[in-house]
């Protein structure tokens, strides 16, 4: 085992000696610290900012953090005072949440919204995100932004975790180790303690995949349970914003503040009338008296996975678990649409189409952006006007942007999105659940896990499952990152049917509780790098 992370002792970092160990801490050990008085938001603000310092940059350069907020620091001092004056607003008052780059924060506070992009350095959002309007309400503290894949992994041929403004994010886990993405920062800034928790957003994989690599519990919700009002985006049929966490309890206090309706997101006016408490969700015992399947034909993807056994032999330990804890696992419980699944097309052609349309949207809707970009076509010079910057060697192509250029809303796009339903609930997930009246699906994180559920925007809960083995054969991911490679982590993931979120978060909950894998192993020492 490679020794754990080494950081600055929190306490030196501040006033109070009483500082909890970030690399761990919870919301509500955080909260209760100042609740107490032993230490202010202010003083917690200033210790992620030295921790980001350490590491972030300078030593093992994990790049994980773009840019901090300039105004955090008056922003926890307003909140402090409010505390002290007895209007806590709630668990994340005084908490401070690091947000992709995709997701809009106005420009009077400092910070860009970018998706990674030079193209849209210092470019004016009208407002702030339907998510950071809610967060700001509950008295969360901006951190900062977030390194990501670029423009969500959906340019084509470029690295998980790159980005032209913000370099190449690495795991912690494992030098140089593959983040995964495109919530790539959010995930590793996460799983060492340089933010309490993080927002993601996933089109098909980005919250789930950096979270399992990355040793998190992540929620990929309901597309419709979260906005994406303000969200740059590829897909409004898939897009969706989630929580990482390193657990499911601060990953479900993050939700329930999250989720609800959004004038500026129609999506969100399908979502129940009343939602529950999310965080009532979290009971040990929650898989008792469950029926919970194993869609073998779409298990995982060898090329994903590196030919190692290591994340089977873990996922068949993790059904033992799943029965020990009163669950029937009814096993194999195939999805009949499994095979055409694996080799199904109509995806990609709604998501580029969607893209192109969605994204010319979003640069009309700019009140200023410097580079003149107003379009897909534009980006696409962009990008040739300025190799040095958008296409260093090893991430020069766009094939996915000039295939995205090309479509149109015509037959073939409906069609697709027919096909969509068809495959992923008509004779998907919905088809296995009443088949086997199933309450959910369960399967290893890394490989095709993803794809059913992306395809109709239907829910993934992710919690840790393993570690590859320290003689597992290290493979190139990308021009700088390996994957697989020794003590890097891996998840295991719910699945269900549209708004069953509450559902997925206490199976997940009582497999986490059960097993802490988390607690296991700690990432390597970035410090000595």
């Amino acid at each position: 085992m490679r020794p754990p992370l080494s950081l600055s002792s929190p306490g030196s970092l501040s006033s109070s000696p009483a500082l909890p160990d970030l690399y761990e801490a919870s919301v509500l050990e955080l909260q209760a610290g100042m609740d107490q008085g032993h230490f202010t938001c202010v003083d917690l603000v200033r210790a992620y900012f030295a921790r980001i310092e350490e590491v972030n940059l300078k030593g093992p350069a994990l790049r994980a953090v773009l840019e901090l907020n300039p105004s955090a620091l008056s922003e926890a001092a307003k909140l402090d005072e409010e505390r002290a004056a007895g209007r806590k607003r709630g668990d994340l008052h005084g908490i401070p949440i690091l947000f992709k780059d995709n997701i809009a924060t106005v420009v009077s506070e400092g910070m860009n919204t970018t998706a990674g992009s030079f193209s849209l350095l210092k470019s004016i959002v009208p407002e702030d995100a339907g998510v950071v309007k809610r967060l700001r309400k509950a008295g969360a503290i901006i951190l900062g932004k977030a390194n990501m894949s670029e423009w969500a992994n959906f340019r084509g041929n470029t690295a998980s975790g790159w980005s032209a403004r913000g370099g190449q994010t690495t795991c912690a886990y494992f030098p140089k180790g593959d983040p995964s993405g495109s919530s790539s920062g959010s995930g590793v800034a996460t799983s060492i303690g340089l933010t309490a928790v993080s927002l993601g957003t996933e089109t098909d994989g980005s919250i789930v995949s950096p979270t399992s690599n990355n040793n998190l519990a992540g929620i990929k919700p309901t597309v419709g349970l979260t906005s994406r009002a303000g969200v740059i985006p590829i897909s409004s049929h898939q897009d969706t914003v989630g929580p990482m966490a390193r657990s499911l309890t601060d990953a479900a206090i993050v939700l329930n503040v999250i989720a609800g309706k959004d004038p500026n997101d129609n999506a969100t006016l399908s979502q129940p009338e009343v939602l529950p408490d999310l965080t009532k969700a979290l009971v040990k015992t929650a898989l008792e008296g469950k029926r919970i399947g194993v869609p073998r034909l779409i298990f995982m993807d060898d090329s994903i996975t590196g030919n190692d056994p290591a994340i089977g032999v873990a996922f068949e330990t993790a059904l033992e678990v799943i029965r020990s804890l009163g669950a029937t696992v009814i096993d194999p419980s195939d999805l009949p649409s499994a095979e055409e699944l694996v080799a199904a097309t109509h995806k990609s052609i709604v998501l580029r189409t969607d893209f192109k349309v969605e994204v010319n949207k979003w640069f009309s809707g700019l009140l200023e952006n410097p580079s003149g970009v107003r379009s897909l076509a534009d980006l696409i010079k962009f990008n040739d006007d300025n190799k040095e910057l958008e296409e260093p060697e090893g991430y020069a192509e766009q094939p996915t942007f000039l295939a995205s250029e090309a479509t149109s809303v015509d037959d073939a796009y409906f069609k697709a999105l027919a096909s969509n339903r068809d495959l992923g609930s008509t004779r998907g997930i919905d088809a296995v659940l009443r088949q086997y009246q199933l309450d959910a699906l369960v399967l290893p994180a890394p490989g095709k896990a993803t794809r059913p559920a992306a395809i109709v925007g239907y829910p993934i809960v992710t919690v840790p499952l393993g570690y590859f083995p320290d003689g597992v054969t290290i493979r190139p991911a990308g021009p700088a990152t390996v994957y697989p490679a020794p003590g890097m982590p891996f998840g295991i993931s719910f699945i269900g049917t549209a708004f069953s979120d509450f559902d997925l978060i206490g199976l997940g909950y009582a497999f986490e509780q059960a097993t802490k894998t988390r607690l296991e192993r700690r990432a390597y020492d970035v410090m000595a790098s």
